[in-house]
């Protein structure tokens, strides 16, 4: 597995809500620290989906519809959905 090199911001997972039941086992209250380099064991599809937004949210970017160092996005499975709370801090 890569390392992490350690370059943008951290971001920290947490799962909010998980409707159905999550094929890859995650569920309320998961909290994870996640990157472009590193899953940290989130589901390959959802990985594979928030990709994009993460690595903008990952380098101090900003879409014009995130507020702030807190953004929200949404597993592509409909039926057993599962809702991540992403925060962004700063590296010390």
């Amino acid at each position: 597995m890569a390392k992490d090199p350690g370059v943008g911001y951290r971001v920290v997972a947490t799962v909010t809500e998980a409707k159905g039941k999550c094929h890859a086992g995650h569920q309320v209250g998961d909290t994870f620290e996640i990157s472009c380099h590193d899953p940290a064991g989130l589901c390959g599809f959802f990985y594979h989906d928030l990709f994009p937004d993460l690595s903008t949210f990952q380098f101090g970017g900003s879409l014009p519809w995130w507020k702030g160092d807190v953004i929200h996005a949404q597993c592509p499975d409909s039926q057993n959905c599962v809702t991540l709370k992403l925060e962004r801090f700063k590296r010390t």
